[in-house]
């Protein structure tokens, strides 16, 4: 009863004339950002940030969310259509979606990847509605030692499950958690590694951090690529899969949706993981006759329902303990911050409003896309056509309002310059930067509750080691240390992640 209670005062909230526009208009920038090659719901959100800024913190979330699990849809438009998916998730989509498409299968395609979204949509919305509140009751037993170890565990599982080099890895963390130590020392007041900067006593800039990675690197290896976005010249038909599409497909979307929701709560885990995830296990699991890689319908069910699910379950561990499970989740800490909200188990009953808003808005926001991804279908492939060149000077131009926005400073423009020269850099030498922005989020996190606790223990520092569930993580920490040294198991890990 007491979630349904809860339930009534988040669609109070969520249903507000308001609330409602601006959850249509995240879905709607959150699909167009999916659907348009070369960005991406990170670098969406970091552009967009300075939005939000003068929105109330319920309109903000419910804004950003909705950018987030919509770019989860628009991706798999240009992967079906163009072999060109709009977003890292919808990679596996365009295996056997584009081969559908090929063969005039493209409104099927479509179809089922909309329909396997929104029901993977509602049921994490169902599972962030019941278990968000158990594990924010359990969170509130955390003292600093505890969230300490949770922190290094989340690191350490981000490294793991980070695309590429693991020393590289290890190493944006290791340079991540050093940016956030920019600024003035909270205890002594001294200002550390400002470089005689006065303007960096505050820190970077979150948001021309953000940008700088995510959106002008980004900008400047697209202008490199030519990109090829020849729709394809069949028709696409009729969008609603037959009886038959949907009775093979059922299976897909309902193993989809569980591994994805499971996944999105991991560290490190997310639409990205589960989607991957997804599409070899039905190569496992589906019932014969099996067609992946060349035109199956379930390569599209799962992996679509899996990358919904887990956009949507990453919000648990970011609104109940405040720490982010993938590079979005790091944003909205960073947009909780700006709006002075302290993210963690304090939330639900501080800002009761908040919390259940942005979950109520979730069922909103999934019906809003299954209305714009279906009957649109033609408006998303005429934007297909837009060049590039049209589309990069509009997003450098929105990085360098949202930096100088942030703070009424020219140096923030600056400094956004010289973090994007670092960005491109990165990923010149294949360096994937979400890593660096997990550790620069939490960074400052870690040192505060590290020294909460060393002075609760009075410099003792086996109180990590006293306290269960700070003992727990670290033991988990270090099983996921042995699987970085042991060498068969990072084989395994390696051909995993190339597969």
């Amino acid at each position: 009863m007491d979630t349904l209670a809860n339930l009534e005062l988040g669609f109070s909230v969520a249903l507000t004339l308001a609330n409602i526009a601006y959850c249509f208009i995240g879905v709607l920038l959150g699909t167009l950002v999916g659907v348009l090659p070369g960005l991406g719901p990170v670098a969406s959100v970091a552009m967009l940030l300075p939005i939000t800024f003068t929105l109330p913190p319920d309109s903000a979330l419910i804004m950003l969310a909705g950018i987030y699990y919509g770019a989860q849809y628009g991706g798999s438009t240009t992967a079906i259509l163009v072999n060109i998916p709009g977003e890292s998730s919808s990679v596996v989509t365009a295996i056997d979606g584009y081969r559908m498409a090929r063969t005039g299968r493209a409104g099927p395609a479509l179809g089922i990847a909309a329909i396997g979204s929104f029901f993977a949509g509602c049921v994490s919305t169902i599972a962030i509605a019941y278990f968000a509140p158990v594990l924010s009751d359990l969170a509130l037993e955390f003292g600093p030692a505890e969230y300490l170890s949770l922190m290094v565990f989340g690191l350490i599982a981000a490294v793991v499950l980070a695309r590429g080099s693991l020393i590289k890895a290890i190493g944006m963390v290791l340079l991540g958690l050093l940016l956030g130590l920019v600024g003035t020392d909270v205890n002594s007041g001294t200002s550390r590694y400002d470089l005689g900067f006065p303007e960096l006593r505050d820190g970077i800039g979150f948001i021309a951090l953000s940008m700088a990675l995510f959106g002008i690197a980004e900008v400047a290896c697209n202008l490199e690529t030519e990109q090829d976005r020849s729709v394809t010249a069949q028709r696409i038909g009729r969008v609603l899969p037959s009886l038959h599409d949907l009775k093979i497909s059922t299976p897909a979307i309902l193993r989809g949706t569980g591994l994805g929701a499971i996944l999105g709560v991991l560290p490190g885990g997310g639409a990205l993981l589960a989607s991957f995830a997804s599409y070899m296990l039905e190569k496992k699991v589906a019932k014969p006759p099996r067609n992946f890689g060349h035109g199956d319908i379930r390569g599209v069910a799962g992996p679509e329902s899996a990358n919904n699910a887990g956009a949507q379950t990453s919000f648990i561990p970011m609104i109940t303990l405040g720490i982010p499970s993938n590079p979005t989740m790091a944003l909205m800490i960073g947009a909780m911050m700006i709006q002075g909200i302290a993210p963690g188990p304090t939330v639900m009953s501080e800002r009761p409003g908040l919390f259940w808003g942005l979950i109520a808005s979730m069922w909103v926001g999934n019906l809003m896309l299954l209305v714009l991804n279906l009957p649109m279908v033609g408006l998303w492939i005429r934007l297909l056509k837009v060049p590039y060149r049209l589309l990069f000077p509009a997003i450098l131009l929105f990085c360098v309002i949202g930096a100088y926005s942030s703070s009424n400073s020219v140096f923030d423009i600056y400094l956004m310059g010289a973090l994007a020269v670092l960005g491109y850099a990165f990923v010149k030498l294949d360096c994937e930067p979400a890593p660096l922005i997990l550790g620069f989020i939490l960074g400052p996190m870690m040192e505060e509750n590290l020294r909460r606790a060393m002075l609760i223990s009075r410099g003792n520092s086996s109180i990590f080691l006293t306290q269960p569930i700070s003992l727990g993580f670290l033991i988990a920490s270090l099983a996921l240390l042995v699987v970085l040294i042991v060498p068969a198991i990072r084989t395994t890990r390696e051909e995993a992640l190339q597969e």
